[in-house]
């Protein structure tokens, strides 16, 4: 007995020293490497730039060019004809984004590096006036809180998360620091702070006047551009908040692939080509290319270029015939959309390092400029100059970015000379409603592929003149995205509150904003 005594004594001795040596380094021993727990913001920034910046250039293609009739469809025209359903993105996607900017701030508040904390905040209220814009009321104050237990969040007012917008993007302005700290991972600027400064206020200029007939805007935009000193803004499109892409992954243009079909099916729209050849507006050339039938090179003459009624049925769209004579209907004779933006298998010159993914340009901040100078917002500068500003700037955008593409022929074709600004239709004369009307008309064409900015726009302004296709589902232009399907099976008592305050969950209920 004596002797199984000391022997289970041993055992245990040994079991115990063997699990404190185990305990010992345990958790170092089984930490992955190739999943750490803590990621550094400077890798965590450039995903989320890339991610939500293509999102944004994937909604323009698919939703923002066609809704605003700058593109139409010619097969398959559900979004052409404004039947929608449920709209997963961007509402998911960049509430996925969420997560990461969040982990960028509390990182940025250990290190005490105040730059990335800025430049978070810019970012994230940029996405966050994407989402309620499109959505109406949306996740605020509750969307990034599952760490803390809040998988269900609330919608919040599309009025406080503006409020929100506008508070947190004057604090981003104080907190960005050009001598301060430095910053990696910036796919945008290269850690240019002061770029990040022009970005915080001329989106908070647009934000703004987004919101104009709702809050007057005059205070805050006059303290903005009455000091450029304390909230810089765009100077030039050097400034221009666009993402460079590069011709591999990852950052590759996400549309710049070798997929033809679903591309190929978003064609020039009618509205667009009648409104560019009305004003002599050499744009047309970079919009569009030649259609196939008239055997054009990469520049035709006027005729050359066709486009395509928008909200037609199927059968109607694939055969239409811009001549009228069914034995010239189909594709070869509608203009594709212009080679910049093509996909690679669309034709074999497709660049893909013309174009650049969007988020603000200086064109449509001037265009900005030149409303609330015109409708008394602000009493610095003169508003034709900021028109005119806008116009040009748009023109030599186009320019530069040809010129990187190296098509000489389509850049030696698109300029806006004195006879341009001259024409009584462009010319900034008139009475003050006509003039509202050449900025909106203007800064409409200079935000082709600019996201869903254009769609944002014309639901405040009403211009220019949008009318539903003959295939059209309903009688009017849709105003909203309808919530997820995810939202309404997944947080169903949040989801009826909202509805409850907002409206029907369909794609005709006004947002909060939009009183015209």
């Amino acid at each position: 007995m004596k002797l199984f005594n000391i022997k289970r004594t041993a055992a245990t001795l040994a079991l115990v020293i063997g699990v404190s040596a185990c305990e010992d380094g345990f958790e170092e021993l089984n930490m992955n490497p190739n999943s750490p727990e803590q990621v550094p913001a400077s890798l965590l920034l450039p995903t989320v730039l890339r991610n939500g910046i293509n999102e944004n250039a994937g909604k323009a293609w698919g939703t923002g060019n066609v809704v605003m009739q700058y593109s139409a469809k010619i097969q398959f025209t559900n979004e052409d004809r404004y039947n929608w359903g449920p709209e997963s993105n961007p509402y998911n996607s960049y509430y996925n984004i969420m997560r990461d900017l969040e982990n960028i701030k509390r990182i940025a508040t250990e290190s005490g590096n105040n730059n990335y904390r800025g430049v978070a905040m810019v970012y994230q209220s940029w996405l966050y006036s994407i989402l309620t814009d499109s959505y109406g009321d949306v996740p605020f104050s509750e969307a990034t809180m599952a760490k803390e237990g809040t998988n269900l969040p609330t919608f919040d007012s599309q009025e406080s998360i503006y409020q929100s917008i506008i508070a947190n993007l004057s604090e981003a302005n104080n907190l960005l620091d050009v001598n301060g700290q430095g910053i990696e991972g910036d796919i945008l600027f290269s850690g240019d702070i002061l770029r990040w400064k022009k970005f915080a206020n001329s989106l908070l200029l647009r934000t703004h006047l987004r919101l104009s007939d709702r809050i007057d805007p005059s205070s805050a935009m006059q303290a903005i551009v009455s000091n450029p000193t304390t909230f810089p803004i765009l100077e030039s499109n050097d400034d221009n908040v666009a993402l460079q892409y590069l011709a591999d992954l990852p950052n590759q243009q996400p549309l710049y692939t070798t997929r033809s079909g679903s591309f190929d099916e978003y064609r020039l729209s009618e509205k667009m080509e009648n409104t560019l050849k009305s004003l002599n507006d050499t744009r047309l050339f970079v919009y569009a290319q030649p259609t196939t039938d008239s055997g054009a090179g990469l520049v035709g003459d006027w005729d050359d270029y066709e486009g395509v009624p928008n909200g037609l049925a199927d059968e109607e769209a694939l055969q239409y015939s811009p001549s009228g004579d069914p034995a010239k209907g189909g594709s070869n004779f509608i203009s594709r959309l212009g080679l910049m933006f093509s996909c690679s298998a669309c034709n074999p010159l497709a660049s893909p390092i013309a174009r650049q993914g969007l988020i603000m340009t200086y064109s449509e901040l001037q265009f900005i400029l030149a409303e609330a100078r015109e409708r008394g917002f602000i009493s610095t500068g003169d508003a034709a100059t900021y028109y005119n500003n806008g116009i040009q700037a748009s023109y030599d955008y186009y320019d530069e970015r040809l010129d990187v593409a190296g098509y000489t022929a389509i850049k030696d074709a698109v300029n806006a000379d004195a006879a341009y600004f001259a024409q009584p239709e462009v010319a900034y004369t008139g009475t003050s409603a006509e003039k509202l009307e050449k900025i909106a008309t203007q800064k409409w064409i200079a935000n082709f592929f600019n996201g869903l900015e254009g769609w944002f726009d014309w639901r405040r302004t009403g211009m220019p003149e949008i009318n539903p296709g003959p295939g059209a589902v309903q009688p009017t232009v849709p105003v909203r995205f309808i919530y997820p399907s995810s939202v309404q099976a997944l947080n169903k008592d949040n989801y009826n509150a909202v509805i409850q305050r907002q409206g029907p969950d369909n794609n005709v209920t006004k947002v909060w904003w939009d009183v015209q």
